[in-house]
């Protein structure tokens, strides 16, 4: 009786043989308090801009895109921020840090609001790094993070998707993850001749924007995509899921979480998908990048205004 009054609707079968007590311990361990952000990637396709730079750093208006992923994570209820790093990379390190003389400079002139911007930064989450020592892969990546997250569940999120929405992204796969205490994976619709740019699901639909995955294939042909719901680097795995790409390297040496992904479901293991709400920006595209900058430019309250005027102005050719 306690066991069907206290066990959440639409658990798959293989969670209802536990005792409540069980259940209560569960809830209390498998909370997602820890997200991975892997950082470590050379940005190519923004050179020259990235020849010395993070591609994460650049800004959007007055504000890096590795900040609005981070903002992201911690207004779901993340704690702890592992980013996976490589080369190139500690201007990233440094701006989630601490910087006393330029603080210091600031509350000096008396320009208080950005002081409390800038100190802000680095009291968002407690931050730790991970150096990738070779590029193989966003599996790897993630792989070189296993250390720091124990036996329980954690949030994936990559720099190069914004998601501007009311729920934080990752909040919404959490709610999908407390349901269903199996990973989620955030998913988004896209005109069906981009399919072949992205990872793919196969959807059988349980719930509203609520899938279970019947397949997951990498950025397959038109003809041959299962549907136009892709991954959008946004995911919450479990701890047996690191057994996955472990097991699951390529002949390159990659590893690559599109493969195990595919690979947990083919072993009969559950993943869900949840279609996101809000409005992607795929700031890893230069054209993306732009029309990024263009939409929080015109909700910036320094620019907004005048930006709009701006763009009025050239594109009516007054």
């Amino acid at each position: 009786m306690f066991r069907q009054k206290f066990l959440p609707k639409h658990l798959p079968k293989v969670c209802l043989n536990i005792t409540f007590s069980q259940k209560l311990k569960m809830d209390k361990k498998l909370k997602v308090k820890k997200a991975i952000i892997p950082v470590a990637g050379f940005g190519t396709r923004f050179l020259p801009a990235t020849k010395a730079q993070p591609k994460e750093m650049i800004p959007l208006v007055d504000k890096p895109v590795i900040q609005y992923i981070v903002e992201e994570a911690v207004a779901s209820g993340i704690k702890d921020i592992i980013f996976v790093t490589g080369r190139g990379k500690r201007a990233i390190e440094d701006h989630f840090d601490y910087s006393y003389e330029l603080e210091h400079s600031l509350f000096k002139k008396g320009k208080k609001d950005l002081f409390r911007s800038v100190r802000q930064i680095a009291k968002m989450a407690n931050f730790s790094y991970v150096r990738q020592p070779q590029p193989l892969g966003d599996g790897h990546a993630v792989l070189s993070a296993r250390h720091l997250v124990n036996k329980e569940p954690v949030a994936i999120l990559f720099g190069d998707d914004i998601l501007e929405s009311k729920i934080p992204g990752i909040a919404q796969l959490v709610k999908v993850y407390q349901r269903y205490q199996c990973p989620v994976i955030g998913l988004y619709r896209v005109p069906p001749a981009e399919v072949s740019r992205f990872g793919v699901v196969d959807p059988q639909t349980i719930a509203p924007r609520t899938f279970k995955l019947k397949k997951f294939v990498e950025k397959p042909a038109i003809k041959e995509a299962p549907s136009n719901l892709v991954y959008t680097g946004r995911a919450i795995i479990t701890p047996e899921f690191f057994a996955i790409l472990r097991e699951k390297p390529r002949q390159s040496g990659e590893i690559r979480l599109a493969d195990a992904f595919a690979e947990y479901i083919r072993r009969g293991h559950p993943i869900y998908g949840y279609e996101l709400n809000g409005r992607r920006h795929d700031c890893g595209d230069k054209l993306g990048f732009l029309q990024a900058t263009v939409e929080y430019g015109l909700k910036h309250p320094e620019t907004g205004a005048r930006f709009a005027r701006y763009l009025k102005k050239r594109f009516s050719g007054k």
